[in-house]
């Protein structure tokens, strides 16, 4: 386990430590390949620094697992991945600005149009070029963010002297409630880029994301572009995750105490000791992402984290730079200042201290351990 370049200092002047196992998340990306039999592509999306585990390290690990497909969000993640994966194929799902289309080019990066001015921009540069240049077109099957209008995709698409000689690389659209599969809307969605895209059949199609994957064959088209399933994350909410974890996050212990029964702990003197407690407090906070909303009150419990095999609840707020666990009933020996403590990880999924924060797991890993030190490798 080494740590990554930019580490500037010794380990021990860290408050916590962030180990990202890059073998896990390619297992997990072949895991979701197995699932396509061989009918489709497996791509992956790698935005937000490959979902806050680091872009660079997860491009080059998936590149060498078999990956050749990569979507990001801007042009600046597209442009700092083809640096490391010059012969991948890279596209920016949040379209086209003006004015950026040279970049594009110059870089070698896709760009999925999303709208209509998108689409007629980039059919006026492969006119004045005299040839395709690849881009993505996305049609908006209900979710109402991105995407040419049904109409709009029809009558564009359907007039080959309006599109001239583009020819789209990929045509997509995206699922609204994929983490729900019995919703309706994941049908009415599947219909309609049936329907939309069938004159166009013989070009690839994309619809699925990580829960279309593990939705089945009807959702995979000719390639899906699982995110969070590839990072541990909890794709279909009702479902036992199928998927190995890949992040760790430990906090060291600065001291424990004693709390008497009946005094308050933390920032808004929120949550009151029920009895005589021992708290810790480890070097964490929402600053490195721990997100304030898991802290507990006298009216709900908070997010809890793990040390040695025990749970160590949070107890009130959680601060910027530091969190209070109760360690009552935990052993002393294992409670030594400087002790490393398990705020996320194998045994505190993000999905459940995502629930607490009243939000999801994706929040929780884009967001992990700007403070902290960065390791890769094993999470043991």
């Amino acid at each position: 386990m080494s740590a990554a370049p930019e580490n500037q200092f010794h380990s021990d002047l860290y408050g916590g430590r962030l180990t990202i196992d890059v073998d896990a998340i390619s297992r997990n990306w072949r895991v979701l390949r197995e699932k396509l039999g061989g009918k489709s592509e497996c791509a992956a999306a790698i935005k937000a620094d490959a979902y806050g585990t680091g872009q660079k390290e997860v491009g080059r690990a998936l590149f060498a697992a078999g990956c050749r497909t990569f979507f990001v969000a801007v042009p600046t993640e597209a442009i700092a991945l083809r640096q490391v994966l010059p012969e991948a194929v890279i596209y920016a799902l949040n379209g086209l600005l003006p004015g950026t289309s040279g970049p594009y080019l110059e870089h070698n990066i896709r760009p999925v149009l999303g709208s209509l001015a998108e689409l007629e921009d980039w059919i006026a540069l492969c006119k004045s070029s005299g040839r395709s240049l690849d881009a993505a077109v996305h049609v908006d099957t209900g979710i109402h963010r991105l995407g040419l209008s049904p109409e709009e995709f029809s009558q564009t698409l359907g007039d080959a002297g309006m599109m001239g000689p583009f020819v789209p690389s990929l045509l997509m659209s995206h699922l609204a409630c994929g983490s729900t599969p019995s919703h309706a809307m994941n049908r009415r969605q599947l219909d309609l880029f049936r329907e939309v895209t069938a004159p166009h059949a013989h070009l690839r199609r994309s619809l699925a994301n990580s829960a279309g994957v593990l939705m089945g064959e009807d959702y995979h088209f000719d390639l899906v572009r699982p995110g969070i399933s590839l990072y541990g994350g909890q794709a279909i909410d009702d479902d036992p995750n199928p998927m190995t974890p890949v992040a760790k996050v430990e906090a060291r212990i600065m001291i424990v105490r004693d709390v008497p029964e009946g005094d308050t702990i933390g920032y808004g003197a929120m949550h009151t000791a029920k009895r005589p407690l021992r708290n810790a407090v480890v070097a964490a906070g929402y600053a490195d992402g721990m997100l304030r909303r898991a802290g507990s009150t006298d009216e709900r419990p908070g997010g809890f984290a793990m040390i040695s095999g025990h749970r160590a609840p949070i107890l009130g707020r959680i601060s910027m730079d530091m969190i209070t666990l109760d360690v009552t009933d935990i052993p002393e020996h294992l409670l030594e200042r400087g002790t490393y403590v398990e705020m996320l990880g194998p045994n505190v999924a993000a999905a459940d201290l995502a629930a607490y924060a009243e939000t999801i797991d994706y929040e929780y890993l884009t967001s992990l351990g700007r403070r902290f030190e960065r390791v890769y490798g094993p999470l043991t």
